[in-house]
Order: structure tokens, then C-alpha cells, then sequence
């Protein structure tokens, strides 16, 4: 029978033949050829064109059209996405990029603000309605239409009362609209009134931040304006994020109905220009002053 001392160096033995170091011969490092391809890579360095340049009304992608001409006719008369054609069923990736890319410009012209410097300027009376952001702004019209003490008293002190004609310049949902025209229509509806021995004064055009289109409704009734033109930033689409509107009312009370306003839409490069839209803008004023009616009113009388 085997006592513990045995076994005791049984294990022992086996351990330190298991923990002997030996020497291995390690094997010969092979060398490894680089494999190359018959046709080497080519990179290619610069930059690709900007999608959003590209003219949709002009742009072709179908294939073997039976009738090009008439297509081609056909899209310049609309800026809907005719003709893009698919890569097996879904749109080409340039369709899709640009449709991404209208829609990113869209969204930006939304949340983003108009610049500081524009506003200096264009020497405009700044003033901001209850809305505190963008988010607000989106979600709380109501507060879109509503002015605090402190822009109320900045208004009342700064703008002239009592004028004929009052402009107000808002972002509305469009910041990019602003930027893009108000430098334009300003001096066009200024050059028009004139025309017709009336003006407006550039010292007391108003700006608001965070605007909603009745705000106009409260500055008449702060200033006893008697015709208000308020230019706004409209809701952007996929077609363009400049499109500018006007909203003129004689005597413009808050609570009317909107039937009691003039709209004139659509103010961009693509489709009323801004010196165009201007002077069409000034007659329109003209026609109030001399009615004292605005909106459907006015209508019924020319």
C-alpha cells in the first residue's frame, strides 16, 4: 500500500516534468510576396459638382424617350420632379441626393435665423415675439402672435406712429427667404410708392423674431398704422426654401378674419421676383389707401 510520502513525490515529480522548459526549434519565417492586381487602383483627387446647381427643369434622365422634346417642354413649364427614371425600382442615386439635399435646405431655412448682420444692416427695429425658440415657435403659434412689456414699449418708442404705410419684415418659417430677398423688394416697394407720392419710412421698419403672420394685426394696433405690408418667410418646400411672402391690410385689427388680407405669394428667383413682386406690392397699397379696403373687400371694387 502506497503511504502519502509517496504519493506526495509522485506529484511532485510529474509536476516538474511538466514545467521543464525545452528547447523548440521555431520554424523559418517565409516570406509573403505582395499581391497585386493586374489593373492598379486609380484615385482620383477634386471635388464633384454641387448638386443643389443642377437645374431640375432642364434635368433628363429617361432613356430612349419617344418624345424628348415634348418632356423637355413639359418640365419647363413645373419644377416637379418629372423624368428621373429608376435604377431597377428605386430612384437614381443623383434623384435621391438631390431629394435629400432639398429636404436638409428645407428643414435649415426652418430652425436657422436670420443673421445679425442683415438686420443691422438693413438698420431694422428689432423686436421678438413670446415664442423663446425655435422648438416654441414650431409648436405654440399662439405665442408667434403675441409681444411681452419690454418689445411692446421698444415698439410703441421707436417706430413713428400714425403713417400711412408701416412695413414689417418677419422670419416666419423661412430664414432663408429674408436673407435672400428683403435686400431686393425693400427699395423696389419704396421706388413703386413713390410713383404715386407715397412712401414708407426706412427707420421705422420693424423686424420680429419668431413671427407668425397676425402679428401684424397687434404693431397696427400699437403704431395706428394705416396700411400694415408685412414680408415673410414662407413654409419651404422640396422645390425651394427662398420663397418670401406679402400680407398687406388696411387698418388691420387683432382677431379680424384673414378674409380682411391681401396675400401676394410665391416672392423667389424661381418664381415672382423680389423687384417685380416690390412694385406690384406698392399699386396694391396704392388701391387700399385710396379704397380703405383690403383682402376680398378690395376685390369687390376693382
Amino acid at each position: 500500500m502506497v503511504d502519502n510520502n509517496e504519493i506526495k513525490s509522485l506529484i511532485v515529480s510529474i509536476l516538474e516534468e511538466m514545467t521543464e522548459t525545452k528547447t523548440i526549434a521555431e520554424p523559418k519565417e517565409q516570406a509573403v510576396e505582395p499581391i497585386h492586381s493586374k489593373a492598379e487602383s486609380q484615385i482620383e483627387y477634386g471635388v464633384i459638382d454641387d448638386i443643389t446647381e443642377v437645374d431640375i427643369r432642364k434635368q433628363f434622365l429617361i432613356p430612349n424617350p419617344v418624345d424628348r422634346d415634348g418632356y423637355l417642354k413639359m418640365k419647363a413649364k413645373t419644377p416637379a420632379r418629372l423624368g428621373l427614371w429608376r435604377s431597377g425600382p428605386r430612384y437614381k442615386t443623383q434623384s435621391m441626393l438631390r431629394f435629400r439635399a432639398d429636404h436638409a435646405a428645407a428643414q435649415d431655412a426652418v430652425f436657422s435665423y436670420v443673421s445679425d448682420d442683415l438686420i443691422k444692416e438693413m438698420n431694422f427695429i428689432e423686436a421678438a415675439t413670446k415664442c423663446q425658440d425655435k422648438d416654441e415657435y414650431v409648436t405654440r403659434p399662439d405665442l408667434g402672435r403675441q409681444f411681452d412689456e419690454e418689445n411692446t414699449k421698444k415698439i410703441k418708442e421707436n417706430v413713428k406712429p400714425n403713417q400711412k404705410v408701416q412695413v414689417i419684415v418677419g422670419d416666419g418659417l423661412s430664414s432663408a427667404a429674408i436673407e435672400a430677398n428683403i435686400k431686393e423688394i425693400l427699395p423696389s416697394i419704396k421706388q413703386g410708392l413713390k410713383m404715386f407720392n407715397l412712401d414708407f419710412d426706412s427707420e421705422s421698419v420693424v423686424f420680429i423674431k419668431h413671427a407668425r403672420v397676425p402679428a401684424m394685426d397687434k404693431i397696427a394696433e400699437l403704431t395706428g398704422a394705416e396700411v400694415v405690408c408685412y414680408l415673410i418667410g414662407e413654409r419651404p418646400g422640396l422645390v425651394t426654401a427662398e420663397s418670401m411672402s406679402a400680407y398687406i391690410a388696411y387698418k388691420p385689427t387683432v382677431g379680424m378674419p384673414e378674409a380682411r388680407r391681401t396675400v401676394i405669394s410665391n416672392i423667389h428667383k424661381g418664381g415672382t421676383p423680389a423687384v417685380e413682386a416690390g412694385a406690384y406690392i406698392a399699386e396694391l397699397i396704392h388701391k387700399m389707401l385710396e379704397h380703405k379696403k383690403s383682402g376680398i373687400d378690395l376685390k369687390e371694387v376693382e
